[in-house]
């Protein structure tokens, strides 16, 4: 897939998976969230692999990280999606959803998923709504697949 990236004075947003600072991206979403809490680093890894990856830098520094699960044709998970806390409050998140949104590769597709318990606000902004039937909706769930 071809590398994409966009900049705005001296922050970049890129897909390319080769400048992504997979410590970074560990500690934050180890240590700093609960829905990855405690993540093994190969774990990530893995998943980095398998996935679109949009990756935000304040000059060559990463602050943020978002990726894309997809078949490219029908669906789309929005995942694993931060910004550190001193970047916060300056459009970058807006930008960064806005740059996923408009990636070439996604469009078309007839459903995005998303699971957040913070930031409502922002993916309304691009069309996310709660589940209109939640009855409908299934999981296997294991909140503690990584503390085993």
């Amino acid at each position: 897939m071809e590398i994409r990236e966009a900049h705005k004075s001296d922050f970049t947003i890129s897909t390319d998976r080769k400048k992504l600072d997979i410590d970074s991206i560990h500690n934050f979403l180890a240590k700093e969230t609960d829905w990855s809490n405690n993540i093994p680093k190969n774990t990530l890894k893995t998943s980095i692999e398998n996935s679109l990856n949009f990756g935000l830098y304040y000059k060559n520094k990463q602050i943020g990280f978002a990726r894309i699960i997809s078949d490219y044709a029908t669906i789309a998970y929005l995942g694993d999606v931060y910004i550190l806390k001193e970047y916060r409050g300056k459009g970058l998140s807006k930008w960064l959803i806005n740059e996923i949104m408009e990636h070439p590769n996604l469009q078309g597709l007839r459903r995005w998923i998303l699971l957040t318990n913070t930031a409502e606000w922002l993916y309304k902004k691009f069309g996310f709504k709660e589940l209109p039937h939640p009855e409908f909706y299934m999981e296997k769930h294991d909140p503690n697949v990584y503390n085993k």
